[in-house]
């Protein structure tokens, strides 16, 4: 039947009317279309359309995800990041857009604006590279259809700092001046290349005296304990200097790295009594994670194979781990010297051992937490 310009199909089945508009608005068609409605009746098939699921904008679904996928699969540090990303970056420009909104032009704006407040293509890359998982989440739930391309920016050869030999010793005569126990934190950092939360949490049942190794088998973060990243289990075999020190206050049980008051330290304390530390050593301020960046130059430099380097510094990927291997000015040096007449000379000197003496008095120390 027609009704002014619209073409509908009207039948009665068991009893009850059926009328529906004609997808297609000819005579033919909604013929067709009739004979479509009865086969599906007849096989007892539903005629009744369902309801389109309502699209969601970002900031409801960003709500929903973080709860649902990032809550369950990501550590107590990377939710952190996560939330910071979203409150403070993603929900203000894409919050109010309906999710299937989202397209590449929106997202090339986004990178656009994002360099224009002077953030970094690094930094932009981790911020577009949590939106497409968020968006590949939505797609895998069926919320939406279809991803957007999301082309990641152009990142120059990422620059790490290092400590070069005389800074290496600088800091640690320095860390002793100030106390013994920072001494022992910052040598024992620089002798296995742990993370800051791995050298809060390592605990006296980790090493094993056997062979002289320790074992990260956690990470520390904000007072929770959790497994290291990428829950990367490893074994690191103890320098004898370091291994010694813990020797001479050797304990059954707890952790090695305690503060005055007998708890773990904060971040917060450490990262302010290294910074005293390289204020006395005369050196650029350093965080902790470049004695981790350290930890692995020596070793590169030292002719250590890469694969050997990763297992130590617990990496998934050999490719995170070649960013270590980078060369010191003076190794340069070095080799250029290899073409003259006489051999170049080894720059490494080994910093002075603490006396017992030493050790007995300075441990009355404590860093402030």
């Amino acid at each position: 039947m027609k009704r002014g310009k619209v073409y509908w199909v009207e039948f009665r089945f068991n009893h009850t009317r059926c009328r529906k508009r004609s997808p297609e608005n000819t005579l033919a068609g909604a013929k067709t279309f009739e004979s479509l409605l009865r086969m599906k009746l007849a096989r007892g098939e539903s005629i009744d359309e369902k309801p389109k699921a309502r699209i969601p904008n970002f900031s409801e679904f960003a709500d929903k995800w973080f709860n649902t996928y990032v809550v369950t699969n990501n550590k107590p540090s990377e939710q952190n990041n996560k939330e910071m990303t979203l409150r403070n970056h993603l929900k203000p420009f894409f919050g109010r857009t309906l999710l299937d909104r989202i397209n590449n032009l929106m997202i090339e704006e986004y990178k656009a604006k994002k360099q224009a407040q002077g953030i970094c293509n690094k930094s932009i890359n981790n911020q577009i590279g949590m939106l497409g998982k968020c968006l590949r989440c939505a797609e895998e739930w069926e919320v939406i259809t279809k991803v957007p391309r999301i082309k990641p920016l152009k990142v120059p050869p990422q620059s790490f700092k290092f400590l070069a030999e005389e800074e290496y010793e600088l800091l640690l005569e320095a860390s002793r001046k100030i106390s013994f126990e920072l001494y022992e934190l910052i040598l024992f950092a620089l002798r296995t290349g742990v993370r800051i939360g791995e050298l809060i949490a390592v605990k006296w049942s980790d090493i094993n005296h056997a062979n002289r190794s320790i074992l990260i088998s956690r990470s520390c973060w904000k007072g929770a304990m959790g497994s290291p990243k990428s829950n990367k289990v490893r074994q690191i075999p103890l320098a004898e200097d370091i291994y010694n020190l813990l020797c001479q206050r050797r304990q059954n049980e707890g952790f090695i790295f305690l503060n005055q008051e007998g708890q773990i330290y904060s971040r917060f304390s450490l990262d302010r009594a290294l910074d005293r530390a390289c204020k006395l050593a005369g050196i650029k301020i350093v965080s902790w994670h470049p004695l981790r960046h350290s930890f692995a130059s020596r070793l590169a430099n030292n002719g250590v194979p890469l694969q050997v380097i990763q297992a130590l510094l617990g990496h998934s990927d050999l490719k995170m781990t070649q960013r270590y291997a980078h060369l010191e000015p003076l190794t340069l040096i070095d080799a250029i010297k290899t073409l003259e007449p006489k051999k170049s000379t080894n720059i490494f000197c080994a910093h002075k051992m603490p006396t017992n003496a030493e050790i007995s008095t300075n441990f009355a120390w404590k860093i402030p937490n």
